[in-house]
């Protein structure tokens, strides 16, 4: 089977890791950002000779193509690119934004991630992949890689383990594709179902999101 190719937006903390997580694996991705190719030469050479720098257009184009954008982004990023045209798309995000931090806001006692200097979008009810979900039409979206601190996502083995992630979606085909990437990449994936139930598990503000979990083999 021919493998598929991988497309990265966004190269921030998420992207970077992704981009780490997939090179120490040896699995070949393109990593894309807002400000061209070249400024992420540094980063290209860190991670070595499976994952390059290319365009966001370049990057939306993949087979499977990894949204590491911050909330806020989205909505412009994504209604600039062509039509997806059944490509699995995989949401990695959470709903929040940055507090300044010299605002009332960075001190909220009612707000539990103002220590982390974001606060959670009111996104009316609706959980995060159903907003990001009407953001790409036409695409198989997969809810992945984004319930736990993404420094931890070179790090797939711990305490002689395999770290879990969480995935969900509502096309089999892609779920398997997903899953296949993970399991590449040495963590140990947990299938969460259809994206209306297992979106809003993982998600901020849902019970699995922030945890992490470790499979003793």
């Amino acid at each position: 089977m021919e493998t598929m190719t991988i497309g990265i937006i966004g190269a921030g903390a998420l992207g970077s890791n992704l981009g780490r997580a997939f090179a120490k694996a040896g699995i070949s991705a393109v990593i894309s950002n807002s400000r061209g190719p070249e400024s992420l030469a540094k980063l290209v050479g860190e991670l070595g000779p499976t994952i390059r720098a290319g365009t966001t257009l370049e990057a939306a184009k993949a087979d499977i193509v990894f949204l590491a954008l911050r909330w806020g982004d989205l909505k412009k990023v994504l209604g600039g690119l062509p039509a997806w045209n059944g490509r699995i798309v995989v949401d990695t995000t959470n709903p929040v934004e940055w507090i300044d931090p010299s605002s009332p806001e960075a001190s909220d006692p009612a707000n539990p991630l103002a220590a982390y200097g974001i606060k959670a979008v009111d996104l009316g009810g609706r959980h995060s992949s159903s907003v990001v979900r009407d953001l790409v039409p036409g695409a198989r979206l997969v809810k992945a890689f984004n319930h736990f601190d993404v420094r931890l996502l070179p790090q797939p083995t711990v305490s002689g383990g395999q770290r879990v992630l969480f995935y969900s979606g509502d096309d089999a085909d892609a779920k398997a594709a997903v899953r296949g990437l993970m399991e590449k990449a040495g963590f140990f994936p947990i299938d969460l179902g259809a994206l209306d139930i297992g979106g809003p598990l993982a998600s901020l503000p849902g019970p699995l999101n922030g945890v992490n979990l470790v499979k003793i083999s």
